[in-house]
């Protein structure tokens, strides 16, 4: 099959992301939340599969995986609606389930026979049950999209108006999209750790470092929002500056290694009007243990010459594809031969994510592709003017980085390769870890 005769059929092979309801996994990482879905048979689970199992093997903790009740819906429930089930569902979840929260997910026969979703929640609601839904059919868009969809969801039907003061030096963290983002956990646990070290106080809002439902009914009271990523929680921030009178910061990429570290907490810390001395001192402290264990590093770096990768290219999506870069290029001097971002990015945010790439570094200037299907992907790579040594990709890249005699290292969805717990490839320590991991797969390559 030719490029072109690929492009007519409008398929997408192997796609980087799941479907709407795959926000599932947003609820579910939330401490005491519990997903219910209201969907067919298989579609939740299909979810889990995909998003946490193949995908560094992440376990599905106290509400994901096998946990979350759903409806299975029928041909029953197709011709005559839905509503009993789910009201009968919801009713025996709430019974003998222990949650804080319960978020009902709707797939797509629900969104498309028209259930009546809103009224059969609020008939919970109005007893004092803490529930909340989201339409989330796939026709909505990706897990990206229904990620946005939940967090809006609870932030207007759970946590409701706020009119009260805020807390000085609080601040909410919106970033990497739960289980979409395979190193999620110990990257959120990194960024908390060092926007601590300033001085703010931090409402991480998802994963192990969460007090979860408090702490998401202390986001009106936070001082203002922070979001690090290109473009997903964009769209949160701007409705919590309208809805609560939020300013927030918008850094498009998330810092990894100290140069982009140490920026970024300068950024953060002027912006919330830190005293400025306790965050060089914090940051003096970071980058003097940071550069103790490069310099350790550099002995390998400067002699190990024939076997070291010096061109790259990376295959994920934007949250990970602008950090990454950035670190390779800035801070270890690789070069770039080839960048894919794979999320279906929004129109909108296309050409600001452009702009980042054109301006890496004083002097690299980068072009951007944006490719959904595996097909496309691979001829991209295969018709690079450079061969990559290494892609930056997830296991649907390892044939491709084979056949062009490369090396890969999965960073992204889906994973099949690598199993994470608590690993991270942000900040200071983070960074440490993907020099270990980069330079680990280029010397077992050659052995």
């Amino acid at each position: 099959m030719s490029l072109l005769e690929d492009t007519k059929t409008n398929s997408i092979s192997r796609p980087r992301y799941g479907c709407a309801i795959g926000a599932t996994h947003t609820a579910a990482a939330i401490p005491g939340v519990i997903p219910i879905t209201h969907c067919g048979p298989g579609c939740a689970d299909k979810q889990y599969v995909s998003l946490a199992f193949y995908n560094g093997f992440q376990g599905g903790g106290y509400s994901g995986g096998a946990v979350p009740p759903s409806a299975n819906i029928s041909e029953n429930e197709v011709v005559f609606g839905g509503d009993n089930r789910l009201r009968e569902l919801i009713q025996a979840s709430t019974k003998i389930m222990a949650a804080d929260l319960f978020v009902v997910l709707t797939g797509c026969i629900p969104d498309i026979v028209g259930d009546d979703i809103p009224s059969v929640v609020s008939e919970f609601q109005q007893k004092g049950v803490p529930i909340v839904y989201a339409e989330t059919g796939g026709f909505h868009g990706n897990n990206l999209v229904g990620h946005e969809t939940v967090v809006r969801a609870i932030i207007d039907q759970f946590i409701g108006d706020y009119s009260g003061n805020k807390i000085k030096n609080t601040v909410n963290v919106w970033t990497e999209v739960p289980y979409q983002n395979t190193y999620w956990r110990g990257d959120l646990g990194e960024i908390k750790r060092i926007l601590k070290g300033i001085g703010l106080k931090v409402n991480i809002l998802f994963g192990h470092d969460s007090k979860g439902v408090t702490e998401w009914l202390d986001i009106p009271k936070a001082a203002f929002n922070l979001v690090i990523s290109p473009w997903v929680g964009l769209g949160i921030a701007e409705h919590l500056q309208n809805k609560y009178n939020q300013p927030y910061l918008h850094i498009p990429a998330i810092p990894i290694g100290a140069l982009e570290t140490s920026e970024f907490l300068r950024k953060v810390s002027k912006f919330a009007g830190l005293n400025s001395k306790s965050t060089e001192e914090f940051i003096a402290k970071e980058e003097e243990s940071y550069y103790k264990y490069v310099e350790d590093f550099s002995d390998f770096y400067s002699e190990y010459w024939w076997g070291v990768p010096a061109r790259f290219a990376v295959v994920s999506d934007s949250i990970y594809s602008l950090s990454i870069t950035k670190f390779l290029v800035k801070q270890l001097g690789l070069i770039s031969v080839k960048q894919i971002i794979t999320e279906n990015t929004p129109e909108e945010y296309k050409e600001q994510i452009r702009e980042e790439f054109r301006h890496i570094d004083h002097d690299v200037n980068l072009e951007v592709e944006f490719l959904e299907d595996g097909y496309l992907i691979e001829e991209a790579l295969r018709t690079a003017a450079e061969k990559p040594a290494i892609i930056f990709g997830t296991t649907w890249d390892r044939d491709i980085a084979k056949e062009l005699k490369g090396n890969i290292v999965e960073i992204g969805f889906p994973s099949s390769y690598e199993v994470v717990l608590s690993r991270s490839y942000v900040g200071y320590k983070g960074a440490l870890s993907l020099i270990e991991k980069i330079f680990t797969v280029a010397i077992s390559a050659s052995a």
